[in-house]
Order: structure tokens, then C-alpha cells, then sequence
């Protein structure tokens, strides 16, 4: 049986740097071998389900279906928490995580490629529920975004590597195109090493980067007993109503953004890696900074700022006639997801320390209600009007807008909201 440790123990692991050391560390590691997995697993899923699984739109819009349920049920998280420490839990979900993804390649049929596909999910989604959660619990109020933020370009690195391993084994027209762009020879020839190989890398660095961290680590203390029940709070209708609308928006990217610059302008899906890699190194670089601008400027002027920018890029999204001017958009869009962190920080500021844990499930089910009907509703707006959906895009961030304008600029518990303050209960004088 380990001792728990306080989040502020000087407890060294000898053969990590010092950025890897204490909760902040294992968090950032955590967040990398997540990415790698989960990352991994999208960019061959197209490619392997065709070629050998014979999938058709039905199956692999049934396996879809299927990747959003654990998202749904993530409040589901809460009922393990009195059987299971939440840094346990977390461990336990990035091994699920890695598990499913090093099995997918030998599963190679429709309800093989359900079942990984589930195990796949289920440990991604409980992973950013306890993750978010213990960032949460373990950072201070104004360390949060830069902590958010350090997870983000981890991330980013992890997501870059397993690209990288994936080029050089699958895509010698990725590295021509890199070497003509640079007007060179990169000398570089692939191999082939297929998909199976490549799930169980990815996988079993995950499984591998979990087991380093459940013994490598002691058990942090959280400093505040969690609440282990489920509940909504009428202080907290602003916070949930910006992760919906996030959820909403992120939709729209995810499922027709990357649609357009394939349908409109014809990118091919080596130009799509590449634009994948260009977003990636930016948010390496682009990510820390804006965890330390939410610092600086606080989040009601982040959110503001980050909805502003997102009414222009749908907008331009729904009139972009240049294939140059699609990417760079789409290359926006995607640092303006950093600025969500402001979205966790304001809860971080308002909520009662014990609500944390249980508000990590709730927010991320919220989050994915948005996924059960957006793409299909809006994929018939696509087919006779493919430019409104971005429009209800922009009208979408502009809903944001105004609820960012309702973020108070010094949130705090009893100073949750602008306007639609709940009403407390008056303390009896002593």
C-alpha cells in the first residue's frame, strides 16, 4: 500500500527532467502518450476499414456512432469513484486507451472493429474526464491555463511522432512533396511496415507510458474529498451552457471543415496530412502562449476574443473561393480550440473544490450531446447549401459571444455570472 503525497512534495523520480516531475509532470506525460494512441488510431481507421475490413458508409457510420457512446455516458465516470482513487482511474483509462488501439489491427472486421473501437473510446473519454478533473484539483487557480496549456503542445508532440512514424512507413508521397516544397531531396525512402505494426506501437507506448506513471509516481492528495454523486447546479448554467455551445462548434470542424477541403477544393489526403502536420507544429508553439494570455487577460476577455475570431473563420469558411485562403482558415480554426482551456479555468474559479470530479463527467456528456445530432441534421443543410452551415457556424459563435459577455472579469464562487445570478440563501446573522 503507497503513501499519498500532497501535490506539493518534493518527491524526485531520478531518471525524468524536472518538467516531468510532481502531479504537473505525470499530467503533461499522461497527455502525450494519450495522443499518440487516440491519434494513431484516427489517422490509419480510413484507409484500414476499407482496405481490410470492406467497410461501406453504413459500417463505418455505425463504428462512428459507436466511438461517440462513452463520450455520452462519461458522467458515467462518477459511480467508479467510490471504488476507485481518480489518479487510478485515469491510469486505468489511458491503459484502455492503449489497449484497444494496439489490438484494432488484428481485429479486422465489422464487429471486431466495434468492439476495439469501444474499448478505444471508453478509456479516452473516462481519461479526459479524470484528467480534466485532477488538473483541476491539482493546479492553482493561476497556474490552470498554463497547465492546460503545457497538456495541449504534449499533445501536440505525441500527435507529430506517431504522424511522422505513419509517413515514413505508409507515405513516400508526403515525403516527396515535403523535399519539393523545400525545392530538395530529403533522401528519405518509407517502409512498409502496415497497419498492425503500427496500432501496436502506438497502443503499447500508451500502456507503456501508464504503467511508467502508476509506479513510477506516488498518489498525489487531492485537496479537497470530491462529491461522488451526480447533480446539475443552477450557478454553474453558464459553464454549461459554453461547453454545449463548444461542443456544438467543434462539431462543425471536426465533421465539415476538413469535408470542404476535400469536396470544394480537392485536397488529396497526402495535402491533408500535411495540413494536420502544419496545425500541429503551430499549436507546439502557438498553445503556451495562449495558456499564458488567458493568465494575463482572464477568460471573459479570452472567450471574447476566441469567438470574435470564430465568427470571422466560419464566415469565411462559407465564402472561401481560394484553396490557400481554405487552409489558412482551417489552420485558425484549429488554434482557436487552446482558447477552450478558458472555458475549464472559469469553472476552476467558480465551483465549489468538492463539485470538481463530478462536473468533469457531467461537462463532457454535455459536450457530446452536440455530436449525437449535428452531423447528421447539418449534412442535409450540406447537401443543398454547403456555405449556410458555416453561417449557422458563425450564428452559433455569436450565441458564444454573448454568453462570454456574461463571464464575469474577476469570476469567483458567488460572482459566477454577470447577469442571471442565482440567488442565495441568506446567512443567519451569529
Amino acid at each position: 500500500m503507497r503513501t499519498p503525497v500532497q501535490t506539493d512534495s518534493d518527491h524526485r523520480i531520478p531518471f525524468l527532467p524536472s518538467f516531468l516531475q510532481g502531479p504537473e509532470g505525470m499530467l503533461i506525460l499522461m497527455a502525450c502518450a494519450m495522443a499518440v494512441s487516440m491519434h494513431g488510431w484516427f489517422a490509419l481507421l480510413n484507409n484500414f476499414v476499407v482496405e481490410r475490413a470492406a467497410f461501406t458508409g453504413r459500417e463505418i457510420g455505425f463504428l462512428q456512432s459507436i466511438r461517440e457512446i462513452p463520450g455520452f455516458l462519461s458522467f458515467c465516470a462518477i459511480f467508479l469513484l467510490p471504488f476507485v482513487r481518480e489518479q487510478n482511474l485515469a491510469l486505468l483509462s489511458l491503459g484502455a486507451l492503449g489497449l484497444g488501439t494496439a489490438i484494432t489491427g488484428y481485429f479486422p472486421s465489422e464487429y471486431g472493429l466495434y468492439a476495439t473501437t469501444f474499448l478505444m473510446s471508453l478509456g479516452f473519454h473516462y481519461y479526459e474526464t479524470m484528467n480534466q478533473s485532477l488538473t483541476l484539483q491539482w493546479t492553482n487557480k493561476q497556474r490552470a491555463p498554463i497547465v492546460f496549456a503545457k497538456q495541449i503542445t504534449a499533445s501536440s508532440i505525441g500527435t507529430l511522432a506517431i504522424f511522422i512514424v505513419i509517413i515514413l512507413t505508409f507515405e513516400q508521397d508526403v515525403i516527396d512533396r515535403i523535399a519539393g516544397f523545400f525545392g530538395t531531396s530529403l533522401g528519405i525512402k518509407t517502409i512498409s511496415l502496415g497497419f498492425e505494426p503500427i496500432y501496436l506501437i502506438a497502443g503499447l507506448f500508451t500502456l507503456g507510458v501508464g504503467l511508467l506513471c502508476r509506479f513510477a509516481y506516488p498518489d498525489f492528495v487531492s485537496p479537497h474529498m470530491q462529491t461522488k454523486t451526480l447533480f446539475l447546479r443552477r450557478r454553474y448554467w453558464l459553464y454549461y451552457a459554453l461547453t454545449f455551445m463548444g461542443g456544438a462548434r467543434r462539431q462543425i470542424f471536426m465533421v465539415f471543415a476538413g469535408f470542404m477541403m476535400v469536396e470544394k477544393f480537392g485536397f488529396d489526403a497526402t495535402a491533408i496530412t500535411m495540413l494536420y502536420l502544419v496545425n500541429l507544429i503551430a499549436n507546439i508553439y502557438i498553445a503556451p502562449k495562449v495558456g499564458r494570455l488567458i493568465a494575463k487577460l482572464g477568460e471573459r476577455r479570452a472567450l471574447i476574443l476566441e469567438y470574435i475570431g470564430l465568427i470571422g473563420v466560419f464566415v469565411g469558411y462559407a465564402i472561401v473561393e481560394s484553396a490557400g485562403a481554405a487552409a489558412a482558415l482551417y489552420v485558425l480554426d484549429h488554434l482557436f480550440f487552446a482558447f477552450a482551456i478558458a472555458i475549464k479555468t472559469y469553472f476552476h474559479k467558480i465551483a465549489d473544490p468538492k463539485d470538481i470530479a463530478s462536473t468533469a463527467g457531467v461537462s463532457f456528456t454535455i459536450n457530446h450531446i452536440a455530436a449525437v445530432g449535428i452531423p447528421a441534421a447539418f449534412g442535409f443543410i450540406w447537401l443543398e447549401n454547403p456555405g449556410m452551415v458555416f453561417f449557422i457556424g458563425a450564428g452559433m459563435a455569436g450565441i458564444s459571444l454573448l454568453l462570454a459577455t456574461n463571464v464575469p472579469a474577476d469570476p469567483s464562487e458567488g460572482n459566477e455570472v454577470v447577469v442571471g445570478r442565482t440567488p442565495r440563501a441568506v446567512q443567519p446573522a451569529e
